[in-house]
């Protein structure tokens, strides 16, 4: 099974670790200065009580990461297999990969009524991969990788892009409108989240 969320940002775990490493680090200097020292001399430390209110710490949501993932490769598993159960009832062999997506984009099949309502149901408006849902799971996922830092919208955002860019290579052609109405929508979202960076 093609797992499209790896394919929009193959390093997110990267990302994640990366963030946790930093934090480490930041925590072993405090400890080092600490150490050097020594016990009976005080020590001074100056603070910005107006920075340190105003100063968010930003953490990757691992388990936000991981129950999306989760949420997204069942749902993924689901629409995948009632496409091939669709071929198969038609005779027709379900290509495997990212073969299965090209194979859909061509068109050279017929589907039940039953499965087409499943399939309108799931890319309406409000359907759980409809333009709404499906932009609001990649902000919603992008800014878990990075724990809601508005600074790193536009890092996001390139991760994202990518990501439509590979779909349309496992498409073999131009996206269904859907698709492009999607992409409009998720960067609207990410513009917004970028405004609150410049609000900071």
């Amino acid at each position: 099974m093609v797992n499209l969320i790896d394919r929009v940002n193959p390093g997110y775990q990267k990302t994640v670790d990366a963030a946790y490493s930093t934090e480490k680090a930041e925590t072993g200097k405090t400890t080092e200065s600490a150490a050097q020292t020594p016990a009976n001399q005080d020590t001074y430390v100056p603070g910005n009580k107006q920075s340190e209110a105003a100063s968010v710490d930003y953490k990757p949501n691992k388990a936000l990461v991981e129950q999306l993932k989760a949420e997204q490769e069942a749902n993924q598993l689901r629409f995948i297999n009632m496409v091939r159960d669709a071929f198969l009832r038609q005779g027709i062999q379900p290509a495997g990969g990212d073969g299965i997506w090209a194979q859909i984009a061509q068109g050279n099949f017929t589907v039940d009524s039953e499965t087409k309502a499943q399939a309108q149901s799931a890319i309406a408006e409000d359907g759980y991969w409809g333009v709404t849902q499906t932009s609001e799971r990649l902000l919603n996922f992008a800014k878990a990788l990075v724990g809601g830092d508005p600074s790193r919208a536009e890092e996001m955002r390139d991760a994202v892009i990518k990501g439509f860019e590979e779909a349309q290579k496992a498409w073999g052609g131009e996206l269904p409108d859907i698709s492009q109405q999607t992409y409009d929508a998720t960067m609207k979202l990410f513009d917004d989240w970028a405004a609150e960076a410049s609000a900071e």
